[in-house]
């Protein structure tokens, strides 16, 4: 395997971010349309959501960012319900998404990610540069942080519904279709934004099709697991030890 330097992992262009968001959307279709019934009742790693909840979630997130009157609408909901319940914007935005897609069926849901899908992936791709460039606040593991929406659009709103396929593939038992051009790309911008968060050296071997061997620096510390399991740790879903206790947003 060979090294790559933690410097030489490209930004994720705009193109990047269309042909990843879409092919990630069409995976994830792909993904639900193979489950049968029992298996969209099974509890998944997000507490509150089982399966059929985590799809309605991934549907209310990908349309409410197919246009600006969309995105409007959705934030200015989930501000006011974040206020009135006390919590988070972010949790009551996904709680909104569930609730309005609870009435539709396995096969609705399914449809509609193959049908929005392309539209949200063209459309954040496209956005103007002004709106991506407009600031958001929002939590990282307890610390606040100022994002750029075109941080949202090209990065998170991708690695979301990528790491709810991992959620349901564990949830399901059931093989997570994986390949180093697509998941691989994902996953190593993941990594080239921990090692930006924490500014250590080390090397990381990440194994399995998504993976890839990464070093910063000379003399860091030395890791080597899944490259799926890198990405749970780093996102909370799994206990980290050393430098893998810097959490990435997905």
């Amino acid at each position: 395997m060979m090294d790559t330097r933690i410097e030489a992992v490209p930004p994720i262009s705009r193109a990047d971010a269309e042909l990843l968001a879409a092919t990630e959307y069409q995976r994830l279709a792909g993904q639900l349309r193979t489950l049968p019934a029992t298996d969209w009742t099974r509890p998944t790693d997000c507490s509150l959501w089982d399966v059929r909840a985590m799809a309605g979630h991934c549907v209310g997130m990908l349309s409410d960012f197919t246009s600006l009157r969309s995105m409007v609408k959705r934030v200015l909901a989930a501000t006011r319900a974040a206020k009135a319940e006390g919590r988070v914007m972010i949790d009551a935005m996904t709680a909104l998404q569930v609730a309005d897609n609870a009435g539709l069926t396995t096969d609705e849901l399914i449809a509609a990610i193959e049908k929005r899908g392309p539209a949200a992936a063209r459309w954040r791709a496209g956005a103007p540069a002004i709106l991506k460039a407009m600031p958001m606040k929002e939590n990282v593991d307890g610390h606040p942080e100022t994002w750029r929406l075109g941080y949202l659009f090209d990065t998170i709103l991708t690695r979301d519904p990528w790491m709810h396929r991992v959620d349901i593939s564990r949830a399901t038992g059931r093989d997570l279709v994986l390949t180093p051009d697509h998941d691989g790309r994902i996953v190593a911008d993941v990594v080239a934004e921990w090692a930006r968060r924490h500014g250590q050296h080390f090397v990381l071997e990440l194994t399995g099709p998504a993976g890839g061997r990464f070093v910063a620096g000379d003399d860091g510390e030395q890791i080597t697991l899944d490259a799926v399991e890198f990405c749970r740790i780093l996102s909370g879903r799994a206990p980290g030890h050393g430098l893998l206790t810097q959490q990435v947003p997905f």
